[in-house]
């Protein structure tokens, strides 16, 4: 599709003749006298470039300028001031306020030719980089309205801004990582590195290598110097997923560098100094390997800065229809299907399943339902469960005849639970809750919980 042009000019020759420029080089142009005018044409058309003249009858092109700046980014067209007598000062204010460049009267073909694709080009890769940022945004979504995913959210608006360490806990399938994505583009580092780390996945003779690089000739297949994984992310955030399969020599490395933030590659000699932030996740109870002797306790200080819990899919229920939903959209979009639907039954179905994968094993459901089911609505029998579905009398819509009555009974029970894996601790309980320890407090007098129970 051929870029967009606008000309802002209020000489007639120049506009004949930077449009005709222009147009032999194949992009579509408009033209137009007055600052006024383009303000009013470019909400009415895509235009992808301005060329904007500095000295305006009316408004000048300078404050023209600045209110082209405040038109949403992805509608705001680049823009390139001219001037046949413009001072150096004028130059550098346009730029400051956001000229993509200065060309000077009369023009040269050349430079314009060069600019105009500088330009264009300097246009798409920014509206290109948007649209990563709101995929990978959408991508890293948490959904859930539960009451554990609504205490996960507050929890993260409370230590997402720091620089401490977080160890996050979950089953296989929960969603740590994405809990991880979420912390770094909360934190002041989210314009930096993300760099993820699986070391359950790599062999234990290369995770040295992998997260510290290693110089040339440093091993038999070390043809070059590789930098790690962790000097990738300096200045950003570094996801050791699944940190309970490390060996202990390789514990040893990182505890080192998580004290000193400093490492040296394999076979070199000089150390490396990083600025990084460390989340961790496991699905491993991390004290009982400590007792085991398989995860060295000094480590798990450090990495337990931030303990953080993420619920198992049985435990958040009331959030399988919203989970089923996004994945449904998501698949029947990525792979140009026609939009489905899921009926009551469907979701009772969805509901009464124990979920032992949890979240991946949904996601992997609905990918399947969309892929072999034609049909745009999803019942009952569309949906191929084939492990036990929980056992009836642990439903709460069996046990509790009002919804206030399973709304308060299920907050009680995760309350229990959190008190529980806090040894009763309250103010430890409300971190993890993300409340204050005294609404805590008043929480627990409602639903009937004693500081013993």
């Amino acid at each position: 599709m051929k870029s967009r042009i606008l000309i802002v000019d209020d000489e007639p020759g120049i506009r004949l003749s930077l449009a005709g420029v222009l147009e032999d080089d194949g992009y579509r142009v408009d033209s137009v006298d007055t600052a006024e005018a383009a303000l009013a044409a470019i909400p009415q058309q895509p235009y992808d470039l301005v060329f904007l003249d500095i000295w305006l009858p009316g408004l000048d092109g300078l404050e023209a300028l600045s209110r082209i700046q405040e038109i949403p980014f992805a509608d705001r067209p680049q823009v390139i001031m001219i001037s046949g007598h413009a001072s150096i000062e004028s130059a550098v204010r346009a730029t400051k306020i956001g000229a993509f460049d200065f060309l000077e009267k009369p023009l040269s073909l050349d430079k314009l030719s060069i600019v105009t694709k500088n330009a264009l080009e300097q246009r798409r890769l920014q509206l290109e980089n948007s649209r990563l940022r709101t995929d990978t945004s959408s991508k890293y979504r948490i959904i859930g309205e539960s009451i554990p995913m609504k205490a996960l959210r507050q929890q993260l608006a409370l230590m997402a801004g720091t620089n401490g360490r977080v160890l996050i806990y979950g089953e296989s399938g929960t969603g740590k990582e994405l809990v991880a994505h979420a912390i770094h583009s909360m934190s002041p580092r989210h314009a930096n590195a993300f760099i993820e780390v699986n070391c359950a996945a790599i062999p234990e003779e290369l995770i040295e290598s992998e997260l510290f690089g290693h110089s040339k000739g440093s091993f038999t297949s070390a043809h070059e110097t590789k930098a790690g994984k962790f000097q990738k992310a300096d200045t950003g955030t570094i996801f050791l997923d699944e940190v309970g399969d490390m060996s202990l020599r390789t514990q040893a490395k990182v505890l080192r560098a998580l004290e000193e933030q400093r490492f040296e590659p394999v076979g070199a000699h000089d150390s490396i100094q990083v600025d990084v932030r460390v989340v961790a996740a496991t699905n491993k109870n991390l004290e009982e390997e400590i007792e085991r002797g398989n995860f060295r306790e000094d480590l798990f200080y450090r990495l337990n800065v931030i303990p953080f819990h993420v619920p198992p899919l049985r435990d958040r229920l009331e959030d399988v229809p919203l989970l089923a939903d996004y994945f449904l959209h998501d698949f029947t979009t990525s792979y140009g299907r026609k939009p489905k639907e899921m009926t009551p039954q469907a979701y009772q179905v969805l509901q009464e399943h124990h979920w032992p994968g949890n979240v991946r094993e949904l996601r992997n459901l609905i990918e399947r339902i969309v892929i072999l089911n034609p049909q745009i609505r999803v019942d009952a029998r569309h949906i191929p469960l084939t492990t036990p579905k929980r056992a009836p009398s642990d439903r709460l819509t069996d046990r509790f005849g009002s919804l206030q009555e399973v709304r308060e009974a299920a907050e009680r029970e995760y309350i229990l639970k959190k008190l529980e894996e806090t040894n009763g601790n309250v103010t430890r309980t409300a971190e993890l809750l993300g409340l204050e320890r005294s609404n805590l407090y008043r929480k627990m007098k409602t639903l009937g919980i004693g500081p013993k129970e």
